[in-house]
């Protein structure tokens, strides 16, 4: 048995990691890839010590950090259930097999969230995706369409007009990013603005050939023929393995106290999979350190 399971290896679930080793703790370290959704972004701006650092490259140096410990790691491994032992926690991964701890800090994140439309899951990988940032570049020199009206949409176009040929953004409401993004993108000369649209269907065969949007005052339909379609419209906490045992809010976030604690003694959770008020990095990673020294002082306790 392990004292500490780390769901997830994002920036919050690797400095869990890192703080644990450094607390001596016998942890495990499980997720089903290295890196979360900072993976999806291009530029990071805002974290402390770079001015500028690719996605990627910032979660490869957390990566490094973590190996410098002696901390047991399985990825490429889905949680399929968490539940309460006599003892602490058992942890079932996806292939069946099953860990058990005194404590856990769940760092799982979010995934994109879906648009639910006709053709979506049919073409899904043939010209739907998810992450303009990753898939982006299969699409140089293409018509594509980027759905949403936030950061990620915004983000998203900014990173195509400098790779598609044309670019259809359409948002169900008027734009709800950051006014700099919006700044940066709305006066491309390769880009469309379709506000207060929704797309209704996503067509093509054996790939995306077009999408069919509606006009929400007119009610005119319309179709724009795109290779691409990026849906960037929010992200779904994924909490799904726990939804069971921890109190959640109406977003699906597990709550969490100042001390990173959920409505379950033992259970911890970090990051965006949470109800923390702030989705950065930064935040995120320093809500990792203080899940895993609260859990390093709840495994204290337990052995008093």
């Amino acid at each position: 048995m392990y004292e500490l399971i780390i769901i997830g290896a994002g920036p919050a679930g690797m400095t869990a990691a890192v703080y644990a080793a450094r607390k001596k703790l016998n942890a495990l370290l499980i997720s089903s890839d290295i890196g979360g959704q900072v993976l999806w972004t291009a530029g990071v701006e805002n974290y402390m010590g770079y001015q500028l650092i690719e996605g990627p490259e910032l979660m490869s140096k957390f990566e490094e950090q973590v190996k410098q410990f002696p901390i047991d790691t399985k990825t490429g491994e889905r949680v399929n259930s968490l539940s309460q032992t006599n003892e602490g926690f058992e942890v079932r991964i996806a292939k069946g097999e099953s860990y058990q701890a005194r404590a856990v800090i769940i760092a799982t994140g979010k995934c994109p969230r879906q648009l639910n439309v006709p053709g979506e899951e049919k073409l899904k990988g043939k010209g739907v995706t998810y992450c303009a940032i990753c898939d982006g570049p299969l699409f140089a020199g293409e018509n594509v369409a980027i759905i949403g009206g936030g950061n990620s949409a915004l983000e998203a176009a900014e990173n195509m007009v400098k790779i598609a040929e044309h670019i259809h953004l359409v948002s169900l409401t008027p734009f709800t990013g950051d006014q700099i993004l919006i700044d940066k993108v709305t006066g491309a000369s390769n880009m469309t603005v379709f506000l207060e649209h929704e797309v209704l269907e996503i067509k093509g065969e054996n790939r995306v050939e077009r999408i069919k949007i509606r006009d929400l005052k007119s009610k005119q339909e319309r179709e724009l023929d795109v290779s691409g379609v990026f849906i960037e419209i929010g992200l779904i906490p994924n909490s799904t393995p726990v939804k069971e045992i921890v109190q959640l809010n109406h977003l699906g976030e597990i709550e969490v106290s100042c001390a990173n604690e959920t409505s379950v003694p033992g259970l911890f959770a970090a990051g965006d999979v949470t109800n923390a008020p702030e989705k950065q990095i930064v935040v995120a990673a320093g809500e990792g350190a203080k899940a895993a020294l609260q859990a390093h002082r709840y495994l204290q306790r337990l052995s008093q």
